[in-house]
């Protein structure tokens, strides 16, 4: 699978890749990544990329030719590129469309800055716009990387254990049950005796209790839906 990265700073993003899983997996051909810089598709020589918001306002706004053009470029090699754009106005990301979105071959994640970009760009090339959140941040780098991160890991062999994905919050409408490791008892504090006792059907009705009563605590919202 394919993501590719439309921003005026690429190098925000690339440490990312560097390290643990995805760098695993990129090593591994399971994923590819690279990057657009829209100033690289500027029509004019200072390779300017915002201008003032017409009918006034405060701040910049990312002009609709370099964007326009860079998403050209990539489609010109690639025909299956699919264009998602973070933007406060998009639906919520869910782990479902986290799970949908790995069945593609290739996503390209447009990010804005400043305050924003020229709307005929989103509405005429944007295939899906997501919110991660109902907060602003300074660019789209960050939103695009959650998404990116929690779309990569459903790709098939990016997770050492794929049996994970199936326990892992959000599944199933719950949260995952809490979690505990050696040792047994620390700073006076036991785990649950029944995960001692090696009886695994009796684990994973203690795990499924658990996880339950952890969504009902955490996220009543989702637990009315259960």
């Amino acid at each position: 699978m394919k993501f590719s990265f439309v921003t005026l700073f690429p190098q925000i993003i690339e440490g990312y890749f560097s390290d643990s899983i995805l760098f695993r997996a990129t090593s591994a051909h399971l994923i590819e990544v690279d990057y657009f810089n829209p100033r690289d598709y500027t029509a004019n020589k200072h390779h300017k990329v915002d201008e003032p918001m017409i009918g006034g306002g405060a701040g910049m706004l990312m002009t609709p030719q370099p964007l326009f053009d860079t998403i050209k470029a990539i489609k010109a090699v690639s025909s299956e590129a699919y264009v998602v754009i973070a933007t406060p106005v998009g639906k919520p990301f869910k782990q479902n469309d986290a799970k949908r979105l790995a069945k593609k071959k290739h996503i390209v994640f447009v990010s804005g800055r400043y305050e924003g970009m020229d709307e005929r760009f989103i509405e005429s090339d944007a295939d899906e716009l997501f919110s991660i959140g109902d907060f602003i941040l300074t660019g789209g780098e960050l939103a695009s990387m959650v998404m990116c991160d929690a779309i990569a890991r459903n790709v098939d062999g990016v997770l050492g254990n794929s049996d994970s994905l199936a326990i892992e919050s959000f599944e199933d409408l719950t949260l995952e049950s809490p979690s505990f490791s050696k040792p047994k008892i620390y700073n006076e504090i036991a785990v649950p005796s029944e995960l001692l006792k090696g009886n695994h059907g009796r684990i994973l009705d203690l795990k499924n209790a658990m996880a339950k009563c952890k969504t009902k605590y955490f996220r009543p919202d989702m637990h009315k839906q259960l």
